[in-house]
């Protein structure tokens, strides 16, 4: 009889994920239960909870009771239980790794998306927390059902374990059944969830319908009812399946096209209500005529990127050309008949002015309803016929005709993979030789992309639904603007600190703070410097990074350089960064983070006996 129960997990492919040590064994054929914390205490667990809590907008406090609680009780329900008898995480504690896994991969997916779609940009950011909530849910649960249906668990007595009678608390063992039905643990995962959630969870939930059926489609394994919650599971479940077997996650967390679509038309929308102007003398971001609407292109293609930068989400081109190639991709800019995505027009008014200007043709029917379209140009837009695609199309912001401003060069990464490779350096890591400290920073794989991070700042735990941040406000460019837009965006963790992709790390008890990457990433969400460094020809970075400069807020070495450059030691591959260290930390965080461990100043940092004889120091140097 006891042959029938498992008692060892052949270990899983080269390069799965180590596989943990089980508990002593407390008699022939037996596995003592452990407590969560136990279960969680692995190196590379809590790197997978780091990287969990990464991708929420919460506190500590409130992600521990949203999100840690039910990991845990889904930590004690698991225990040493395989994912699968001979398929991917087919090892001791194998349900419980696929769990976290498939957490982290649906959280890194959802970024990707505004959710509910079709909605306005307030609702999706009134409710963005709840759904990054939900997909988490959804992702930890879809399996659970297994634990019901797929395995025969009981103590040493021979009494007959069920999950529906709480953690178990004796030494236990468990074999698969051999009659069991592949496809029935979909069907039992409503035998367990409330069991992992708590009723103020659901309550929290349950205000969001869109959200609310969504995922009960997906505990029903309704997969195909569940829109794009259910597709975030699908790619999410399929990525961690694939790491586990040496497949190539990259191919299975590739975002839907749709995706990027929704987002591109949602902010546009956005801006045409509340930001661009139209059918303006002269000074207009665009022109609508009686069959198409008009955007100067410049204009657009800043605008758009700024807006949905400052909504965190990443992946925006910092090329403007690539933007407009992005825009009619999508089909959301009309091509000329050459194919372009540029036009050169004319704008003439009944009043008799007229100007050229580079120009996105788009269809009104794509932004508005007819009730709600605006009236048409009272005047004409005349295409001209020559070739009018320009590398990079630059008709000023303001819509007033004059030479094209110099372009940033495209440094910051497009995040075309979603950001896998970072989250394949995560879990393809050994665990350290001692463990860490809990919540240990997540590894570098390549710091000079562009910062991962939400757009919401910590919500309240339900009941009541988290509220959004309020947007920080507009101020003229500056040093002392851009402090406070590092500041607001490193608290609110749309800029992700110690992140593989993050443009702010912790090194030497400070703050250090990516070269050009920061301050293009500043840029790139204030349109408005382009004019200013214009004046004083230099490109956009440079001249944040010079206002930043006069602050005099950062470290100097010794021979009074301001750069400092980090070696970045990571799994798979090794850099180096140049940045700037702040000389308070405090001016950034309010409890400054444990250092980055795969980042290293290549030179010594001076001592910081006294900040304020430092600073001195900094002045007169």
């Amino acid at each position: 009889m006891l042959s029938l129960f498992q008692r060892k997990r052949p270990p899983p492919a080269s390069g799965a994920a180590p596989i943990p040590t089980p508990p002593a064994d407390p008699g022939k054929g037996l596995m003592r239960p452990e407590p969560a914390a136990s279960l969680l205490a692995t190196p590379r667990r809590q790197r997978l909870l780091e990287h969990i809590w990464q991708r929420t907008s919460l506190s500590r406090c409130q992600f521990a009771t949203l999100y840690l609680a039910p990991l845990e009780r889904y930590a004690e329900l698991v225990q040493q239980f395989p994912a699968s008898e001979s398929h991917h995480h087919a090892y001791p504690g194998g349900m419980l790794d696929h769990g976290l896994e498939i957490v982290a991969y649906a959280l890194k997916l959802r970024q990707s998306h505004l959710l509910p779609a079709g909605t306005t940009p307030e609702a999706q950011a009134a409710q963005a927390e709840a759904w990054t909530a939900g997909t988490a849910y959804a992702a930890l649960l879809h399996d659970v059902g297994k634990v019901a249906v797929d395995l025969h668990v009981e103590y040493a007595d021979g009494t007959v374990w069920h999950p529906w009678h709480g953690p178990l608390r004796r030494p236990y063992r468990f074999r698969y059944r051999k009659e069991r039905e592949y496809r029935l643990h979909s069907a039992a995962t409503g035998l367990l969830y409330a069991r992992l959630l708590d009723p103020g969870i659901f309550d929290w939930l349950a205000d969001y319908p869109d959200l609310w059926a969504a995922l009960l489609y997906v505990l029903a394994g309704q997969y195909e009812h569940a829109g794009t919650l259910g597709e975030l599971v699908v790619q999410a479940d399929q990525a961690s399946v694939a790491q586990e077997l040496g497949g190539d996650p990259s191919k299975a967390l590739a975002a839907p096209k749709h995706a990027l679509q929704r987002k591109l038309l949602d902010g546009l929308r956005f801006l045409l209500r509340e930001e661009f102007k139209l059918n303006q003398p002269q000074a207009s971001d665009g022109w609508l005529t009686q069959d198409a609407l008009w955007l100067v292109s410049k204009t657009v293609s800043d605008k758009l990127r700024a807006h949905l930068l400052q909504q965190g989400i990443d992946g925006i081109p910092a090329s403007n050309t690539a933007v407009f190639n992005v825009l009619q991709d999508h089909g959301i800019a009309l091509p000329t008949p050459d194919g372009k995505a540029i036009w050169k027009a004319t704008v003439a008014s009944d009043a008799g002015w007229s100007h050229s200007f580079t120009f996105l043709k788009l269809s009104p029917a794509l932004i508005w309803e007819a009730a709600e379209r605006p009236a048409p140009f009272a005047g004409q837009v005349r295409v001209e016929q020559e070739d009018a695609a320009q590398p990079e199309p630059a008709a000023p912001g303001a819509a007033q005709p004059g030479p094209a401003p110099s372009a940033a060069p495209p440094v910051l990464s497009t995040a075309a993979d979603n950001g896998v490779g970072a989250l394949l350096d995560l879990l393809d890591m050994a665990p350290a030789a001692s463990a860490p400290p809990p919540m240990p920073p997540e590894p570098v794989a390549d710091a000079r992309a562009d910062a991962e991070g939400d757009s919401l700042a910590s919500a309240a735990a339900p009941p009541p639904a988290p509220p959004a941040l309020a947007p920080r406000p507009q101020a003229e460019p500056s040093g002392e603007d851009f402090m406070a837009w590092l500041t607001q965006g490193v608290g609110s963790r749309r800029l992700i600190v110690n992140d593989a992709k993050a443009l702010v790390h912790t090194v030497a008890g400070t703050a250090y703070l990516v070269s050009p990457g920061v301050f293009q990433r500043y840029a790139q969400e204030h349109p408005q410097v382009a004019a200013v460094a214009k004046q004083e020809k230099l490109e956009e970075w440079q001249w944040v990074q010079k206002r930043f400069e006069k602050l005099g807020a950062h470290r100097k070495q010794a021979s009074g350089l301001n750069i400092w450059t980090c070696d970045v030691t990571g799994p798979r591959k090794s850099r180096r960064l140049h940045g700037y260290l702040l000389a308070r930390p405090e001016a950034l965080f309010g409890d400054v983070p444990p250092d980055n461990p795969y980042l290293r100043l290549a030179t010594k940092p001076p001592k910081r006996e006294n900040p304020a004889v430092q600073n001195d120091n900094d002045e007169q140097g």
